[in-house]
């Protein structure tokens, strides 16, 4: 009995560690490159966090605003500290992302962030596959 309630108490230790900071991580364009741009999503403490977005080949980074709910159906928008408004949308495993004026209109799909062919740390944080990026996503951007 004692190992199975201590079985528990490991399994309900590690869900909670898991619930308290997630991250999904989108990109497009070639890292390294002028082209690059990445956002992240964070989750922590079971709530919508922070919006960082990072770009070009010297990864300068900005953190956004949360806007809400965008006028498009299952869409929300941010805003960048120059005043910029953009649309994300939510298209399979993927986020179609635009601006109000039509000259922003790009696809980001999920960013691996882990060791490649056994180089590179692991990120406990960071969404494992596509699916699970865009739960964080829906769960804590769309649906709240």
């Amino acid at each position: 009995m004692k190992y199975f309630v201590l079985a528990l108490v490991l399994i309900w230790g590690s869900y909670n560690h898991t619930d308290a900071q997630q991250v999904a991580n989108y990109s497009t364009g070639t890292p390294g490159h002028d082209t690059y741009e990445e956002f992240s999503f964070w989750a922590r403490n079971n709530q919508r966090s922070t919006i960082d977005y990072t770009y070009g080949a010297n990864r300068k980074s900005l953190r956004l605003t949360y806007l809400g709910k965008g006028k498009l159906p299952h869409s929300f928008q941010v805003k960048f500290p120059n005043q910029l408004v953009l649309t994300l949308i939510p298209n399979g495993n993927t986020l179609l992302v635009k601006d109000s004026k039509g000259t922003y209109n790009k696809v980001f799909t999920w960013k691996y962030e882990g060791p490649v062919d056994g180089i590179g740390t692991f990120c406990t944080s960071c969404a494992k596959d596509e699916a699970a990026a865009i739960k964080i996503i829906n769960r804590y951007y769309i649906q709240k």
